[in-house]
């Protein structure tokens, strides 16, 4: 059964997503993603060009970050927190880019596009003391805490509920929104 252009696209697209969450993108192959989809590698390579452009698009997502403008000022913090635990929850792209992106530097530069695009646009609408500062450290405790417990397992941060995680980083999110030194 043929599929359509589409069609081939969402399979090859799955396929590499489990294959350079399983295997790093260093590892992770053409060959290897074309058989996940049960495809000849040519179509990875007519659909996507290359690695390189197949992991973009694979590791291509949106934060989806809620319009916090509402949210009280001091609760902004938390809110953010929680909002990134429940992201990269949901999908395995988030870890994909994270577990790759410490040692390749497409994958590197996705992560700043990515947070770059994402974040900043997200506290100037809060009001954030300083924004570019404020989402880099930002950025470094969401990073850290997903790199802690979705990459290494470090049994601590693992066992910990969302709900604590959210009250230990929370606050520390909000000085970064609410500092401008």
């Amino acid at each position: 059964m043929r599929r359509s252009s589409a069609d081939t696209k969402a399979v090859i697209l799955a396929a590499a997503r489990d294959r350079f969450a399983k295997s790093g993108f260093e590892r992770a192959t053409i060959r290897a993603i074309a058989a996940d989809a049960k495809i000849d590698p040519s179509m990875v390579m007519r659909y996507f060009g290359n690695k390189d452009q197949l992991f973009a698009a694979a590791a291509d997502f949106d934060l989806d970050f809620p319009d916090l403008s509402s949210v009280d000022a001091g609760d902004v913090g938390a809110a953010m927190v929680a909002h990134f635990m429940n992201r990269w929850e949901r999908d395995e792209a988030l870890i994909v880019l994270l577990r790759s992106s410490t040692t390749n530097a497409v994958a590197a530069q996705r992560m700043r596009e990515i947070f770059a695009a994402q974040l900043l646009p997200a506290l100037a609408k809060v009001n954030a003391a300083d924004p570019a500062r404020s989402a880099g450290l930002i950025a470094s405790q969401m990073l850290g805490m997903a790199l802690c417990r979705y990459v290494l397992r470090l049994p601590p941060i693992v066992d910990m509920s969302r709900e604590e995680i959210v009250s230990w980083l929370g606050p520390t999110v909000q000085r970064y929104l609410d500092s401008s030194a």
